[in-house]
């Protein structure tokens, strides 16, 4: 086995990183718990699909009208408080949309919801980064991963639940009140104190302030670039798959559900190995073969259009960004010259927003040129971390094998 290169944690950073996970897990699968009820919700409610959608889209609205006010609040509470808390009010979000009599307050509620989903997301990255500081080593990938399972988990709940013709109130309630006491106790075990680790002072002799502050939101502005990256392959993953196969390819429903399913689990699999990679390649060689993959394989699979190929082009894709987004946000949280979480604060938000103009973007151009032509999308994305992968790190050199994180 390869040695470490760092001490192993002491057992204070040990239990912070079960507290993360756990943050991680419950952020994954409060949510989760909620999607598959959507259309009891619609039918309960009457709503057409023009009131259906602009209700659901109050989620994604709520995250960014609140998605800035996360740093501050992170200063000002510390991030695992805020994480959690965020939790506490999201999980009450997700039960008052299930319990909402009316569509406007079902849209609050889930706008209530995806503000505090919001700053639980930048609070809970902040926490894992602070908590990879005290490792010395990249395991930020491992808690997306888990991020994945959480929401494995909470869909499966709802798909339970379903079948078992529990009522909403009872299911969400359920649900929430379990993943509030995870987070409440992993509060117990996250590290103490505010989030101030000094950042890197300027070097006498180094270039103006003036440059050096361009010269961050120049860098600011790459990594939202790669951030948005990996969210328009997610979001072409879940929101146009299904379709492009079953329409445009003509293969059966069953078989369409495979392209996200190719996704996610490609994706999981690469934030499984992701820290590994990380650590003995560096974030900004593995970002730039993320993106080899990514345009290579989704370009392969729509310049020569089958149903086997696309399948195996959205799985390339999913594994190709599956380190994209932690790398992007960790590149941040390390920017010197910058109150403690606002750079992760604006990647994060900013991200938010090509998650929400991603969907009518691929569906303009889908109208106009067809699907084929509107998933042109994610190789192109794939060609822009290649050009932007620079502003990621290297590979940390040292004298000793690079460590292999044994477990994530």
């Amino acid at each position: 086995m390869s040695s470490q290169t760092h001490p192993a944690p002491d057992r204070a950073a040990r239990r912070a990183r079960l507290a993360v996970a756990a943050m991680f897990f419950t952020n994954g699968a409060l949510f989760a718990n909620l999607i598959p009820r959507y259309p009891q919700i619609k039918a309960d409610l009457g709503l057409s699909n023009a009131a259906y959608g602009l209700s659901v889209a109050a989620f994604p609205t709520g995250a960014i009208v609140a998605g800035m006010a996360a740093g501050l609040l992170i200063r000002r509470f510390s991030s695992a408080r805020v994480a959690v808390a965020g939790t506490v009010l999201t999980g009450a979000g997700v039960l008052a949309a299930g319990l909402a009599p009316v569509a406007a307050l079902f849209a609050l509620a889930l706008f209530l919801a995806g503000a505090m989903d919001a700053i639980t997301d930048v609070a809970q990255n902040a926490h894992g980064l602070r908590v990879q500081r005290r490792y010395g080593r990249s395991i930020i990938n491992s808690f997306h991963a888990i991020w994945s399972i959480g929401a494995v988990t909470g869909g499966a709940m709802a798909a339970g639940a379903i079948a078992l013709d529990l009522p909403l109130g009872v299911h969400l309630g359920v649900s929430g009140l379990l993943f509030v006491i995870v987070a409440l106790a992993a509060l117990r075990l996250a590290l103490p104190g505010p989030d101030t680790e000094p950042v890197e002072e300027q070097v006498a002799g180094e270039r103006p302030a003036s440059r050096a502050g361009a010269r961050i939101w120049l860098t600011i502005g790459a990594l939202v670039v790669i951030a948005i990256g990996g969210a328009l392959v997610e979001d072409a993953g879940s929101s146009w798959a299904a379709l492009y196969l079953s329409g445009s390819l003509h293969s059966a429903a069953a078989v369409a559900a495979w392209g996200y399913i190719a996704l996610v689990g490609a994706q999981f699999v690469g934030r499984t190995i992701g820290d590994r990679l990380v650590d003995r390649f560096g974030q900004r060689t593995v970002a730039r073969a993320g993106g080899v993959i990514v345009a290579a394989g989704m370009g392969i699979a729509l310049a020569f259009p089958s149903v086997p190929g696309t399948i195996l082009g959205f799985a390339a894709a999913g594994f190709g960004v599956a380190t994209l987004v932690p790398a992007a946000m960790h590149e941040a949280d390390e920017l010197p010259g910058l109150k403690p979480g606002t750079g992760l604060t604006v990647v994060s938000w900013l991200m938010r927003l090509g998650f929400l103009l991603s969907p009518p973007v691929v569906g303009a151009v889908a109208d106009h040129s067809g699907l084929r032509a509107g998933l042109l999308v994610v190789p192109i994305a794939g060609l822009l971390v290649i050009a932007l992968a620079g502003v990621l790190q290297p590979r940390r050199k040292t004298t000793e094998t690079p460590a292999v994180l044994v477990a994530s």
